[in-house]
């Protein structure tokens, strides 16, 4: 964390409009915000019905954003202090290269495009933060986590404050409101649209916790925010309460006003106004197959998430929390595919030992550490396909699912770990390996070495060698098995699996 007192800004390019956040950060990391700004522009409606941004919205938003440009200059705020990210329309524009390069150029602002995995990291960070402020309220039972925004909706479970999953779903206010209006429907037919998506969504989540033992929702948003000022209990400057009962009763008279009626009686834009209906009765029809009695509704967005995200950087104590609910949702997915828990766990524990046991040779950070600690959890979910060439499925497997607080690259990477986990070595033929930046792939090699030795030392997966020593010399790896010596089994597997390690680091790898 940085020791002077600065101010950090956050440009967020949404669905229906730009937002502009300026916040104080004091010496000691607390922050504050002092100034916002927010300017409708309704990319969602180009994307979600054309599949572009148009040409129109484009030279709209270049002019916001070098008004908001100008507001910075008056700050003094430097662009290595600003952070401009798009979420949901921009990553489904068919243009978004065209469009990201037109702003770079026309305004200097270098746009990061994140995907709904790491918006569930930054709600979970928001979320955490605002509860922070209240100590009757936490994480410590069931809840659910959900963001209905213009062109995805995030929903994430924790049980007793452990994270079981986290989903980015492609549905949001302005794809629905289109589409009612593409097939010319009523109120009618969009509740019962919503009815049936949230029905089916409940479902699939009941698969990983059940919706009955949910006790808690926390709903992420300008719709909830609005609900929240409207009727919520302030329990603090962040958090707001509000009861099961009252956030329906408010959704059901909210529903029976006109847009006009919205945008005069809430003083929203006509395209906020649009959307807040479908995005109220997203939460409430969840809500409703829950068994949760109390709404809590944190009055923070994505864009304090990222101030939250950035501060939180140097801090240990943060990081591993924010670390564990990775590996719990890892461990989870992997039970889904029914993993064998205590191979798993062995196979994690000895390739951990070895990251530990090597850094000097691995020159790599604590969050590759996770990475490698992901794989080895998830390294065998291809049984759960087929036994030959599990490593294959469970690439596949581990390609198209979601892990809580890990990106689309850190997924791909771990993807790429549980391929070579066995099997042929990395090699630029292979498309996923190939495609990876160098870095990412000199990331792979190593860590998929260190997970071979450790998935060879359970062979049989019985965890015989309990523990061992680790020796280096100058051109040997010597593994010492403690507490047993029939270890015949274990010396075959490695003689199968140690070559990629021997490439690699050039050491001989024996276990003695």
């Amino acid at each position: 964390m940085e020791t002077q007192a600065r101010q950090d800004a956050v440009i967020e390019i949404g669905s229906t409009g730009i937002r502009l956040l300026v916040a104080d950060i004091t010496a000691s990391g607390d922050w504050a915000v002092v100034d916002r700004a927010e300017r409708a522009l309704a990319l969602g409606r180009d994307v979600f019905t054309a599949g572009v941004i148009t040409r129109e919205s484009l030279i709209q938003c270049l002019t916001i954003l070098n008004r908001y440009r100008e507001i910075l200059a008056g700050w003094g705020i430097p662009d290595e202090r600003v952070s401009v990210v798009g979420t949901s329309a921009i990553r489904e524009a068919k243009n978004r290269d065209i469009f990201l390069d037109r702003v770079a150029v026309k305004t200097g602002f270098r746009v990061h495009v994140v995907d709904g995995i790491e918006e569930n990291r930054l709600m979970y960070l928001l979320v955490e933060h605002a509860l922070s402020t209240a100590p009757d309220w936490s994480f410590e039972t069931n809840s659910i986590i959900m963001d209905v925004g213009g062109g995805s909706t995030e929903i994430m479970l924790l049980k007793e404050g452990r994270m079981v999953a986290a989903h980015s779903f492609r549905m949001g206010t302005v794809i629905i409101e289109r589409q009612i209006k593409a097939m010319m429907g009523s109120e009618h037919d969009m509740r019962r649209f919503l009815h049936e998506y949230m029905r089916t969504t409940a479902e699939n989540l009941n698969n990983e916790l059940r919706m009955s033992e949910i006790q808690q929702l926390v709903a992420i948003g300008s719709d909830a925010r609005l609900v929240a000022r409207s009727i919520g209990t302030q329990v603090t400057e962040l958090l707001a309460v509000i009861s099961r009962d009252a956030f329906v009763s408010f959704t059901e008279q909210v529903s029976r006003y006109s847009v006009e009626e919205i945008v005069q009686r809430f003083r929203l834009g006509y395209s906020d106004a649009e959307s807040l209906v479908p995005g109220l009765l997203g939460y409430t029809y969840l809500l409703e197959m829950t068994a949760a009695e109390t709404v809590l509704v944190p009055f923070l967005s994505i864009r304090e998430g990222l101030i939250i995200s950035r501060l939180s950087g140097a801090d240990n104590q943060v990081n591993e929390a924010f670390y564990l609910q990775v590996i719990a949702s890892a461990v989870n997915l992997g039970r889904k595919y029914h993993m064998d828990d205590e191979h798993s766990r062995y196979v994690t524990r000895i390739a951990l030992k070895l990251f530990d046991s090597l850094k000097s040779e691995l020159s790599l950070n604590r969050h590759a550490r996770l990475l490698l600690e992901t794989a080895a959890i998830l390294h065998d979910v291809g049984f759960f396909i087929r036994p030959g060439d599990h490593h294959l499925h469970g690439q596949y497997i581990v390609a198209n699912s979601d892990i809580f607080g890990l990106t689309r690259e850190d997924i791909h990477i771990v993807a790429n770990l549980v391929r070579y986990h066995r099997g042929e070595n990395p090699s630029p033929a292979h498309s996923e390996y190939a495609s990876l930046p160098r870095t990412d792939r000199t990331m792979v090699l190593k860590l998929s070495a260190l997970l071979r030795v450790a998935d060879a030392l359970d062979r049989g997966h019985s965890q015989h060698i309990q523990d061992f020593d680790v020796e280096l010399t100058r051109d040997t790896l010597f593994l010492r098995a403690r507490g047993t010596h029939h270890i015949t089994l274990e010396r075959l597997a490695l003689d199968e699996k140690a070559g990629l390690f021997e490439d690699v680091f050039g050491y001989k790898l024996v276990v003695v």
